[in-house]
């Protein structure tokens, strides 16, 4: 403000108690509004959060050509009927058969070590469909690096109807999850329970007349964008446990059915996540995080 001239307040002496109190008048209601829109806008973190979820709702989860397998090998020593396949974008293990019905398994939630500004990403879940056919029923957890700093969300997705559904956003590393999709004809039940953060639950119906109910999953994905596929966020590792399945009236586990181990490989056909052997059970298996892309 310019400085008032000094005949101004020689003739005027007599204004200046009732402008000066006007002029407080006026610095108590700045400063009133000032705290205001200070305590309303949103903290760097929170405007991040914002941006990141924002991100990560164009995400597809299991977004890939119809066939998913790039390469097999046969593995000896595996269990009866396993073989080994790569994946551009998927790593763990896939039962194929007819008439799947029901999908679940409970992992503690990965961490992650965000230390690039590159975006990345690493989602974990389970599902039927996707394996070798162009729709994917699914549900699980996902970890976002965005800005060196990392986001984690539970999320749905019914591909292709719909992109990833983000639903609880207070996931965190540690958090005890349990994920199930169950199929009756053509109504698909997907939840997700955090035990840890309750929150972060959910239960979602849907429904699909033309899927094919002809593979369940037990995934780490690196998600696809709208052109490519995202560089892989490093989880270190992830275990999915109590893996079970239902195909028709037969419920077990993995290896109660003809199952392939995946390993995601990048475009150079180096390993990016590799998922080690079932256990004797065959209800348990680890992913390992190997790089990016």
């Amino acid at each position: 403000m310019p400085r008032t001239p000094r005949r101004f307040l020689l003739y005027c002496l007599t204004a200046i108690v009732p402008v000066g109190g006007m002029l407080a008048a006026t610095a108590v209601t700045a400063s009133a509004s000032t705290a205001t829109a200070t305590a309303t806008r949103p903290s760097a973190a929170a405007q991040a959060q914002a941006l990141a979820l924002s991100a990560i709702e164009k995400l597809a989860v299991g977004q890939h050509a119809t066939n998913h397998r790039t390469g097999v090998t046969s593995a000896p020593g595996h269990p009866k009927g396993l073989t080994d396949v790569q994946s551009a974008n998927w790593s763990g293990y896939a039962d194929t058969g007819s008439s799947f019905s029901k999908v679940s398994a409970s992992w503690s939630e990965p961490s992650a070590t965000c230390s690039s500004n590159t975006e990345q990403l690493a989602a974990f879940w389970v599902g039927i469909d996707g394996y070798s056919s162009s729709s994917v029923e699914q549900d699980g957890t996902i970890i976002e690096c965005y800005r060196k700093h990392a986001y984690q969300y539970t999320w749905w997705e019914m591909y292709p109807t719909n992109d990833i559904q983000v639903v609880g956003e207070t996931l965190a590393a540690g958090d005890a999850i349990t994920s199930t999709v169950t199929r009756s004809g053509t109504s698909y039940t997907l939840t997700v329970t955090d035990a840890t953060h309750t929150a972060d639950s959910f239960t979602e119906t849907q429904t699909c007349s033309s899927c094919a109910n002809s593979s369940a999953e037990w995934i780490a994905e690196a998600p696809s964008g709208s052109s490519s596929v995202y560089p892989l966020a490093d989880f270190k590792s992830w275990t999915a446990n109590n893996a079970s399945v239902t195909e028709g009236s037969t419920a077990g586990t993995i290896s109660s059915f003809t199952d392939d181990e995946i390993t995601m490989i990048d475009s150079s056909g180096k390993t990016e996540a590799l998922a080690g052997a079932l256990n004797g059970s065959g209800n348990s298996f680890s992913v390992t995080w190997e790089r990016s892309s």
